[in-house]
């Protein structure tokens, strides 16, 4: 039996095999994040603007009820389950790269979210939440006024002061 030398074969499964290693092991702590277990770590995007906090989880191939999202002592912590359909039989796969299984994901949230105002939506594989932000932790624009309207003020200030102890 003659075997055809494929000098990427090799290449090709240390790749796989550092990568599995690397998903596995999942983030080590980056910013406010809680935990990360399971079978796979979707990815995640989060922005922040005045008003809210949102949060994009990739999660292609997911059904609706198979995702649980909680919220507890300021830390979303979002779960679900990606089930591998066997309609196929195992052997039959040359390659199966998509992660199946469980996972977890929790963050801890700044004291400025608003815990009663939370909205989730998940459409086209993106689980998408928003988090409203408390209105008295909200920016507040403060104006600045003209500086000839404060030197007014203060000669009403001063006009007063001496109609007082003229009187006086």
């Amino acid at each position: 039996m003659i075997t055809r030398f494929d000098p990427f074969r090799e290449i090709n499964a240390l790749h796989n095999a550092m990568s599995r290693a690397l998903q596995t092991a999942g983030p080590t702590g980056y910013g406010d994040e809680l935990t990360t277990s399971g079978s796979f770590v979707p990815p995640v995007d989060i922005y922040e603007d005045e008003n809210s906090i949102s949060l994009r989880l990739e999660i292609p191939g997911m059904k609706q009820e198979d995702l649980d999202i909680r919220m507890e002592n300021n830390t979303l912590t979002v779960r679900g389950e990606r089930k591998f359909e066997k309609e196929e039989k195992e052997e039959n796969f040359h390659r199966i790269e998509r992660r199946y299984g469980s996972f977890a994901r929790s963050f801890t949230l700044p004291n400025t979210v608003d815990t009663e105002k939370v909205n989730a939506d998940y459409r086209d594989g993106v689980l998408s939440i928003e988090l409203a932000k408390r209105a008295e932790t909200k920016p507040k624009q403060i104006k600045i006024g003209v500086g000839t309207q404060k030197s007014e003020s203060r000669v009403i200030d001063q006009g007063s002061k001496k109609g007082s102890g003229q009187a006086a």
